[in-house]
Parts: C-alpha cells; structure tokens; sequence
C-alpha cells in the first residue's frame, strides 16, 4: 500500500516537472546557475559550492512541486540533459549522412531550443593518445631510402626496385 502510494507520488511529480509552464521556468533558472553545468565554470569542481547552488535550485523546485527532493531534482537534471544530447547526435548524425537539408532530422523536444547553452558542455572531450609519440630507436623502422642503400643494409638482393616512371607520371 505504502509503496503504490509512494509510486502515484513520484508518477505525480514527474508529470508536474514535465508541465510546459514549469519546466520553461526551471530551464531558465539552471541555465542562470551556470556552476551546475558549464565545466569551465570556476565553481564547477567546487563541491560545496554546487551542492549550496542544488539546495538553491530545489528551493526553486518546490515552489512548483513542494515534494520534491534532491534526488528527484538531480534525477530530473540527468533525464533533461540525457534528452537533449540525443536529439542534439540525431541532428548531427543526419547532418553527417549527407542527408539534403529537407532530410535533416528535426528535433521533437519542444525544448530543446532552450537547451542550446548545453551545446558545448556535451561535446566528446579529445581523446589523448597512449601511444609513444616517436618509436624507441631500437625498432628497426626505417627502410633504405634506395636500393643501394638496401643492399649496403641487407646482404641479398633488395626488394626494392627502381620505381616505374610510368606510375608517377600519369
């Protein structure tokens, strides 16, 4: 009983949080609060800090939903981010494919407008190589420059021949 309860509350609450007039309102105050989303923010690592700016914004929240709770805010957070990512790779994905612009996907979030400030914020970071910028000296990794290179190098015949001019010319 308790948790049939507790499901019609959190179903209820989910469905205030996606209200047009709510959800327009709480998209504009955590675009304000820059800290929570922008990583170059200087107050985005600092957790005490975010934590004071989350406490801030579920204040916000519960003027709409006066039970909510910083689990449900966080959770509604990840979704809206989560939402707009993959209608942003959809986009960018059919942009990709060479599609005409009357093939180019068009968003179905009827926010997803008011999210743009999330564009650079989502980006895949550079990945960094692990991989040895030069090769240790002891590899043998070069090959002769030409063939009498090849034959001072190697004993045996080379297989490098001259190149046919042929080739390059055409």
């Amino acid at each position: 009983m308790i948790e049939d309860r507790n499901a019609i509350n959190e179903e209820n609450m989910n469905a205030k949080f996606k209200e047009p007039e709510f959800l327009s309102a709480f998209i504009d105050k955590y675009r304000e609060m820059r800290n929570l989303w922008e990583v170059k923010h200087p107050q985005y690592y600092l957790k005490h800090v975010r934590k004071s700016t989350l406490e801030r914004l579920l204040t916000f929240v519960q003027t709409f939903i006066p039970e909510a709770t910083m689990e449900i805010l966080l959770q509604n957070i990840g979704i809206l981010r989560n939402m707009y990512k993959r209608e942003h790779n959809k986009i960018q994905n059919s942009l990709k494919s060479g599609a005409s612009a009357d093939d180019v996907y068009v968003p179905r979030l009827w926010y997803y407008n008011k999210l743009h400030f999330l564009d650079d914020q989502t980006e895949a970071r550079a990945s960094l190589s692990t991989l040895p910028s030069t090769l240790p000296s002891t590899l043998p990794c070069t090959l002769p420059y030409t063939p009498a290179e090849a034959d001072e190098d190697q004993a045996g015949s080379s297989i490098l021949e001259e190149p046919d001019v042929t080739i390059w010319s055409q």
